[in-house]
């Protein structure tokens, strides 16, 4: 039997999200195929249990990770960082591609230099913003986000200059680091990756927010927003954002999972990347085990493998040499 710590809760806005994925992904393990041990990180960064720690000539007793932790503290590479330390599998990216992918900056310049066509944007410091800077850029409206955050958390869309300063002043609460985003008007999609070295993508889906735009309300409070899965549109058109997510995937090295959110531009026709998200929602409504589902693997199932290729990720790398 397994043993698997399931790591949830943390330090980021997302706390709430974190314990209703993590409470489905623990109904959904089988009790006489995994043994599950529970670390709950609470707001202030405490954990219960004390923390997984290497220990000098001793091995946990944890046979494999499963990180359940969305955005600051647990998507973005630094609790993988122990991980690694305690070299423990874990389930899902390594330290560089959580680090990147959560970095919506980074993202978008490794993204462009791969050639993968993502939305223009512009970059601001928390001590340097510049409202005539970002209305110059590309006028109104535009999207302000935080670079570092998930759930749609700390995001508007400013239509004026008023609205621009309220949401950068925002944007800057939850990072010191802020992009702004020429608004893409068309239609919004969803895919999910599965895989470590051969990487496979699911059936996209297509979402139809109840708001103006998909936000935290709209994800995980209101349960009004629709979705068509799998999405409507030309074969063509499904087997290029299969093509664009699993390139995407690969350009940041990312391994287990990952959810890639595409914009499709109205005027234009064209498939532009908005984000990877390397630890999607698994509560049960996240878009993520329902699109795996529609493509023939089911929640239990969607689990084992990823515990699966968690385990030869690090098998894998016991065939790295760290000393001379």
């Amino acid at each position: 039997m397994l043993k698997v710590a399931v790591v949830y809760g943390g330090r980021s806005g997302e706390h709430e999200v974190s314990l209703r994925s993590s409470e489905s992904i623990i109904q959904a393990m089988p009790a006489d195929k995994y043994e599950v041990k529970h670390y709950v990180i609470g707001k202030d960064g405490k954990w219960s249990p004390s923390p997984i720690l290497p220990q000098p000539g001793a091995h946990p007793d944890i046979d494999v990770i499963f990180p359940v932790l969305h955005g600051t503290f647990g998507e973005d590479g630094t609790v993988q960082g122990l991980f690694e330390l305690a070299d423990i599998p874990y389930v899902g990216a390594g330290v560089m591609a959580s680090a990147v992918s959560m970095d919506k900056i980074m993202m978008k310049r490794i993204c462009r230099q791969a050639r993968l066509p993502v939305v223009d944007w512009v970059e601001m410091t928390r001590g340097n913003l510049h409202l005539d800077g970002a209305e110059a850029a590309f006028g109104f409206p535009v999207f302000v986000k935080p670079a570092n955050l998930g759930s749609s958390v700390g995001i508007s869309k400013a239509h004026n200059r008023e609205e621009l300063e309220r949401a950068l002043k925002l944007a800057a609460e939850f990072d010191r680091k802020i992009l702004i985003e020429r608004a893409i008007v068309g239609r919004e999609f969803e895919i999910a990756i599965l895989g470590n070295h051969q990487p496979a993508a699911s059936a996209p889906c297509e979402v139809h927010p109840s708001k103006e735009f998909y936000d935290y309300e709209d994800k995980y409070l209101l349960n009004q927003a629709q979705f068509d899965l799998p999405a409507k549109l030309p074969e063509a058109e499904l087997s290029e954002m299969k093509r664009l997510a699993i390139a995407c995937y690969q350009t940041v090295e990312c391994s287990g999972l990952a959810r890639v959110d595409f914009l499709r531009e109205a005027s234009s026709g064209r498939l532009l990347i908005n984000e990877i998200n390397t630890l999607p929602g698994f509560t049960s409504i996240s878009m993520y085990p329902r699109m795996w589902a529609h493509s023939g693997i089911g929640y239990a199932e969607l689990i084992d493998r990823l515990i699966t290729l968690a385990l030869e990720r690090h098998e894998e790398k016991k065939a790295t040499r760290f000393t001379r």
